[in-house]
């Protein structure tokens, strides 16, 4: 059946938005081309999303030619705000955006591993607030929290997860209180593979599986261009994979034993000292080896990741994997090349291994990115 005329105009105010948002200003007559819509149509369009307060004029174009020059019209880019949040156990960064990803503001927060949660959460939220202000946002549209722990795909709420602190789901329900905003919650390993995915060494690949290499370990998996959760939202709950090469086996509520013991932080900072590598992260040990051209160490650890890797592959089949966070990031091409080539004696299916290049930043880029599309979605309607 034909579109109604009322979804019809929604369907190509949409089209628009989207090209704007996506390409930058653009002409009228450039409007017409990109959405194969007639003049008319496009005059229409524009007329109703400056009304609207959705795009606006920013500029013209048709200098270097003769006859008068075309508007460029733009979407409004503070007709919304946003916040992104990276959680972890210890800390808590914040990044506040306009509508078209533009970061205005951001500041970063230390928390003490006897800190009470109640005081944690109270600075965290003030926090958000502050920058929110520091940004000149009147009120923030959209915020996404990236966590580490479950979230339940029923309810999107962080689950009260074993090991994790208690400020955590703490801090969602405040900012939920006290900001006039949709709060979003993700984890955090999903959100990196997202923005590898948008920004990163994953931008080719509509199916790939990311690991995440920091203080723990964990995947996201893409396949087919969407991001896969599982039933419970635990897909890519790789530290608790058990794996040969560790002194036991992991159990349903401590992750030691799996491959977590063999690709966490402390398990790479304990197998660099063997080598005589000492860092104060597991990251500035790959990057010290890395400098050094230590290749017992690399090829030990490159050992190590490929027994997680080669599972990912047997079972899921990507064609690639990333090997992200900060640590991935740090082995660069050195360390990606060595796993890959030790995934492909391990496995008869082909698979790439790359580096992240987002490192620690792609929790919050993706973070952004969630919490645009949120945004946009509503507003474009």
């Amino acid at each position: 059946m034909p579109a109604s005329p009322s979804t019809a105009r929604a369907i190509n105010d949409r089209l628009a938005l989207e090209l704007l948002q996506q390409q930058g200003p653009l002409t009228a007559g450039q409007l017409k081309t990109e959405t194969g819509l007639s003049r008319p149509t496009v005059a229409d369009l524009v007329e109703r999303l400056q009304a609207s307060g959705l795009i606006r004029v920013v500029g013209e174009s048709g200098a270097d030619r003769r006859g008068p020059n075309a508007r460029l019209y733009g979407i409004v880019a503070d007709r919304a705000h946003l916040a992104a949040l990276d959680v972890r156990t210890e800390s808590v960064a914040v990044v506040v955006a306009d509508l078209l990803g533009t970061r205005l503001a951001e500041a970063s927060l230390p928390i003490g591993g006897d800190s009470e949660p109640g005081p944690v959460v109270q600075r965290a939220a003030a926090l958000v607030e502050r920058t929110s202000r520091d940004a000149g946002a009147a009120a923030l549209h959209s915020v996404c929290v990236g966590a580490p722990g479950l979230i339940d795909p029923s309810t999107g709420e962080l689950r009260d997860t074993t090991g994790l602190p208690a400020w955590h789901r703490m801090l969602v329900a405040a900012l939920q209180q006290r900001l006039p905003a949709r709060v979003i919650v993700e984890n955090e390993t999903n959100l990196a593979a997202l923005a590898e995915q948008r920004l990163g060494a994953a931008g080719d690949r509509d199916s790939f599986a990311f690991l995440w290499l920091g203080q723990g370990v964990g995947a996201g998996i893409f396949l087919d261009g969407r991001l896969r959760r599982g039933a419970s939202g635990g897909a890519g709950e790789i530290g608790f994979l058990p794996v040969p090469g560790t002194a036991g086996i992991p159990s349903a509520v401590d992750c030691d034993g799996g491959f977590h013991s063999l690709a966490g932080t402390a398990a790479i900072r304990e197998l660099g000292q063997r080598y005589g590598l000492v860092g104060e992260s597991a990251a500035g040990v790959v990057a010290a080896a890395v400098a050094a051209d230590h290749g017992g160490f690399l090829d030990a650890l490159a050992d190590r990741l490929a027994l997680g890797a080669a599972a990912v592959a047997a079972v899921l089949d990507p064609g690639c994997v990333v090997l992200g966070g900060e640590t991935g990031h740090a082995g660069g091409e050195a360390l990606a090349s060595r796993v890959e080539a030790r995934v492909a004696a391990l496995s008869p299916l082909p698979t790439q291994v790359r580096a992240g290049v987002l490192g620690d930043a792609a929790v919050l880029s993706g973070a952004l990115l969630t919490a645009g599309e949120a945004a946009r979605r509503e507003l474009f309607g």
